[in-house]
């Protein structure tokens, strides 16, 4: 089935396309996923910033039912999976789920272990290494950002929230947002590119086919004819045109069948010489 010229001519080139344009599209798919999974931190980041800022003042005054109502709030809105405050110790004091109030966190698990690695918790961490992404309970696929809350002077001159100057860090905001959105993106793209790629190779293989057939396969093929044509001695001067070499090897054939058909003429002429004379004698 490959022995022909024409499935070695072909196939090799639509193999190499086919694995060039399915590189470049895993390339430039990786490419697209990360520039969006690092926006989204950066949004999400952005968001858990502006809860820290919101919920500043009422940390400040000790006011707990404003700053439940604030967590209640902005954990009701689509898209949050999770909102909740730690302190220093990691129990949970405030959260958007009653049920895991009160409860220590476990500083092994993800988005706790970058902070908790070495025998002193880290104090700042960039936006990528606080995010991390899981399946929690409800089987949701969660992106999740760990935000420090730092203290200030305003936290340590306090009157009523009092915390000694020393301490850099006074807890941990969490906030966890659903990725739904972001993988439903993602699969929308990957049936796009796969459509591009299936494309970009009909065109591709179609057209580099039809140029090797017309400019190569063609011309070969009538090249094989006309030579078939001169072992059965039809010497005509029909040689193939289109292709310089076609025509010099087509040429070059003739003149080599003309050369052989002379020398065989000439050969029959003197073999015949040769008995004429031999019965003269």
């Amino acid at each position: 089935m490959f022995n022909n010229f024409a499935s070695k001519a072909i196939v090799p080139v639509a193999l190499s396309l086919t694995g060039f344009v399915i590189i470049c599209s895993i390339f430039l798919y990786t490419s697209i996923k990360g520039d969006l999974m690092r926006d989204t931190v950066r949004q999400e980041t952005s968001l858990a910033e502006t809860v820290v800022s919101a919920t500043r003042y009422t940390m400040m005054t000790d006011d707990r039912k404003s700053l439940n109502h604030i967590i209640d709030t902005i954990g009701a809105q689509k898209g949050i999976e999770h909102l909740r405050i730690f302190n220093k110790e990691g129990v949970t004091m405030f959260s958007s789920n009653p049920g895991e109030l009160n409860r220590v966190v476990d500083k092994s698990t993800a988005g706790c272990i970058e902070c908790h690695s070495g025998p002193e918790p880290t104090v700042h961490l960039g936006s990528m290494e606080l995010a991390r992404r899981f399946v929690n309970a409800k089987n949701h696929n969660v992106l999740a950002i760990t935000t420090p809350i730092y203290n200030d002077a305003q936290c340590s001159a306090g009157n009523c929230h009092f915390h000694p100057a020393q301490q850099n860090v006074l807890g941990t905001l969490d906030i966890g947002l659903s990725t739904t959105s972001m993988d439903s993106s993602l699969m929308a793209l990957r049936w796009k590119m796969v459509a591009f790629c299936l494309m970009v190779l009909i065109l591709s293989v179609g057209g580099v086919s039809a140029l090797l057939r017309r400019n190569l396969l063609t011309p070969i093929e009538q090249l094989t004819n006309y030579v078939k044509k001169i072992s059965k001695g039809k010497l005509d001067n029909e040689i193939p045109k289109g292709v310089n070499e076609i025509e010099t090897l087509g040429q070059i054939y003739l003149d080599m069948a003309k050369e052989k058909q002379f020398a065989e003429t000439t050969l029959i002429k003197i073999k015949k010489t040769d008995n004429t004379n031999k019965g003269k004698g």
